[in-house]
């Protein structure tokens, strides 16, 4: 099980991951997440350098940083996706939003199954701020039907297969996943206030079932048709409990 770290600098702590995103974040006392999401997809420079302002003009150091929703015009090769992430990290490092090697800023990345932007760049982004009437505000990294503790491709959930029942299978992991991290950072799965679905196949049959048993759908299913970053992984997700959204003209 991966392990829950304190991230003073930010203001929250985190659930480790891999190299490119932490699996989880979560508001420490006194702090609480404010999501913003942009009115268009901004390429990565522009983005990070939009945010850098957006940070400051609130007072905010850029280690509030703590979790970033990306688009990209296609799903990468599992090499180009390596590649991708060794840039979006090299910023991140250069911000302070690193904590002894380990990254802390959750994170999903999907391609859009239309309108699609041209080159990588942010769709939303969340980060910090003072508030004595602390919420534990959380979100959980977008995970697709891979476990990333296995080989590539050969450890996808049901591989190559989009049949009903392989759908559910994709399905099932990926929300035991959604539930791990969020039990994980000590957090509440009835506070959750936005479920978002990433994919291009119709997983309807499981919303009365698996979405229904898990108690989902008060919040709502906001489905994107998006494919995740690496091409063959078919169905991700991403959830959250935050109670400031804004949506910000760009």
């Amino acid at each position: 099980m991966s392990k829950v770290y304190d991230f003073n600098a930010g203001g929250y702590q985190f659930l480790e991951g891999g190299f490119p995103y932490s699996q989880a974040v979560i508001a420490q006392p006194g702090f609480a997440l404010r999501r913003v999401r942009l009115s268009r997809t901004l390429p990565l420079s522009e983005g990070f350098a939009w945010i850098r302002q957006h940070l400051a003009e609130q007072q905010r150091p850029t280690t509030a940083l703590c979790a970033c929703e990306l688009r990209s015009p296609e799903p990468f090769t599992f090499d180009g996706f390596k590649d991708f992430n060794a840039d979006y990290v090299a910023v991140l490092r250069d911000w302070g939003l690193s904590a002894e090697g380990r990254n802390p800023v959750a994170r999903s990345n999907l391609a859009p199954q239309y309108a699609a932007p041209e080159a990588p760049g942010f769709y939303a982004f969340t980060y910090t701020v003072a508030q004595q009437d602390s919420s534990c505000d959380w979100v959980i990294a977008g995970s697709g039907e891979w476990p990333e503790d296995q080989p590539f491709p050969e450890g996808i959930v049901a591989r190559g297969d989009l049949s009903e029942a392989g759908l559910r299978k994709k399905v099932a992991y990926v929300l035991d996943t959604m539930q791990a991290r969020v039990a994980a950072i000590n957090a509440q799965w009835a506070d959750l206030s936005a479920a978002q679905v990433y994919t291009v196949h119709d997983f309807s049959a499981t919303i009365a079932s698996d979405f229904s048993q898990r108690l989902m759908l008060n919040a709502g299913l906001q489905w994107h048709l998006c494919r995740p970053p690496i091409r063959e992984i078919e169905f991700e997700m991403d959830v959250r409990s935050v109670r400031q959204e804004v949506w910000q003209k760009v």
